[in-house]
């Protein structure tokens, strides 16, 4: 089976899914206003993935996972348990209506963005296909090297560190060039090797160890899409080892993230504490069941009627429905996040003492998702419902569609098509979480730090790491092997003896 990386989606297919997910919907209870705002919403998100190339460009990418995580897996999900799609959501109408004008603004953003992005890429293909393994081997080191600094050296605010902090994508970037360099080698025979599976582990370990579902997914959504992109094809023992990482993470890595979390912030999370808490998944999973029970019988802004583990976090219309009715019941919030979030693009060692507002937990604070003393957890909201939220319906118009217009311009740009560089690729990563769950200001940040990041990551990429690369594994990781010179072979015929009128030839 070749993964599949769609430039195109077929939009009689869709047509015909939506419309069967629209009759279901009504037949169990639906209101039928919802369900054509389903139906509609699904329609919208596929031809804008289309007109943005799919795939092939990391715009795209955002449409697919803004859409797929936000609203698409939670309608199924509902279908698939029998309840109404509009049940549990405090304005159904007004939030589907609010959605769905969002998608249709973002993919006028995406008109606007064809029109002004250059056609070829600005990074390009920096690391070549001759230096992409000594690359790889740079920016495993390098990684290593920062993740040791980070754990001796105090990495504050303002810090050299902090600074590298927010630039480092070298884990990631081995991942996703060790995968291409080992496929395009070998011919599409494997697809990963030492340096991209030592990165992928270090990425693992430290998501394992932080209690960070992202980081613990990175790593496989970094080879998957990269993969994906070459036309991989994969093997039967990989389908049936994918598909057994996929239980177990499911099944007891996801409890283990969320409980650990919660335990980290109350006892601060030792190695002792993270190694107990492996060491007892079927306990950890049983407290993290009887957590989200409780908190599904009071209510908080559960979206299915019983917990369904990680499918809670692959849905944001609960989230978004209860942000939008709170700027239906009490106004608008106004535009004072935006300034803040220009502001924040101001470096801390520039600005020393730049204000610092987690808008995510005001936000969540407003729907009463935390309680009075918790001042640090931050909560996702979509941009399309942040947008509503700061602006009414001129924040969904204008306001989200002008950030739409920046990031897909600044990304598009730079990467280009996603198949031929690897930069695309690291967005595609980020847009993964991004995407469904990032809010207006998120997405200011990440046209920024995240695009200075990603140039950041190209150069280094293309013209230091190959460079560290070689000092471990020698000069041949950068140019192919020449062959040996022809000496003789092996049966062949002499040349035929001179005629006596010629002269002799030696």
């Amino acid at each position: 089976m070749r993964l599949p990386f769609p430039e195109k989606i077929p939009i009689v297919p869709a047509f015909f899914f939506a419309l069967t997910l629209c009759l279901i919907q009504i037949s169990q209870g639906t209101h039928a206003t919802f369900a054509l705002g389903c139906f509609l919403y699904i329609l919208v998100a596929t031809h804008g993935f289309n007109v943005a190339g799919g795939f092939t460009r990391s715009s795209g990418a955002f449409i697919f996972f803004n859409s797929v995580l936000g609203v698409v897996v939670g309608l199924c999900m509902k279908v698939y348990l029998g309840e109404p799609a509009d049940s549990n959501l405090l304005a159904p109408e007004l939030t589907i209506r609010v959605l769905l004008v969002g998608m249709c603004m973002m993919v006028v953003a995406i008109y606007i963005t064809r029109r002004i992005t250059p056609r070829r890429s600005l990074l390009g293909r920096m690391v070549t296909d001759a230096k992409m393994q000594t690359a790889t081997v740079g920016c495993l080191i390098a990684g290593i090297l920062l993740y040791i600094s980070f754990l001796i050296f105090p990495s504050g605010s303002g810090s050299v560190l902090s600074a590298l902090n927010q630039l480092n994508r070298f884990f990631p970037m081995a991942v996703v060039l060790g995968t291409l360099n080992t496929i395009r080698r070998s011919g599409g025979r494997r697809s990963i090797n030492l340096p991209a599976l030592l990165a992928g582990l270090m990425m693992f370990f430290v998501g394992l160890f932080g209690f960070s579902k992202e980081g613990m997914f990175a790593p496989f959504a970094a080879w998957i899409l990269t993969a994906a992109s070459q036309r991989y094809k994969l093997s039967r023992p990989q389908i049936v080892g994918g598909v057994i990482a996929t239980i177990f993470i499911f099944r007891y890595l996801v409890p283990y993230a969320q409980y650990g979390r919660n335990f980290r912030e109350e006892n601060g999370a030792s190695y002792a504490t993270v190694f107990n808490l492996l060491g007892n998944l079927g306990y950890v999973r049983e407290q993290y069941l009887q957590s989200s029970e409780d908190a599904y019988e009071e209510r908080i802004l559960g979206y299915f009627n019983t917990p369904q583990g990680f499918f809670d976090r692959l849905q944001m219309l609960s989230i978004d429905d209860a942000l939008i009715n709170e700027t239906a019941l009490f106004g608008k919030f106004g535009g004072y996040p935006i300034i803040l979030a220009f502001e924040n693009v101001v470096p801390h060692f520039i600005w020393k003492d730049k204000p610092q507002i987690l808008i995510g937990n005001i936000w969540a604070h407003e729907v009463g998702l935390l309680g009075d003393e918790d001042e640090t957890t931050g909560v996702s909201f979509s941009s399309t419902a942040t947008g509503f939220h700061m602006l009414g319906w001129i924040g969904v118009f204008l306001l989200a569609p002008a950030i739409w217009i920046l990031l897909f311009t600044i990304f598009d740009s730079l990467c280009g098509d996603t198949r031929q560089t690897p930069w695309g690729l690291l967005v595609m990563v980020l847009y993964a979480h991004a995407a469904p769950e990032g809010d207006i200001p998120s997405l200011i940040y990440i046209c920024f730090y995240t695009g200075f990041g990603i140039v950041f990551a190209a150069v280094v990429g293309a013209y230091v790491m190959p460079v560290l690369g070689t000092l471990f594994i020698g000069p041949e990781g950068i140019e192919l092997r020449r062959a040996g010179s022809i000496r003789s072979i092996a049966g062949r015929l002499l040349p035929p003896p001179p005629k006596p009128d010629q002269p002799h030839t030696p």
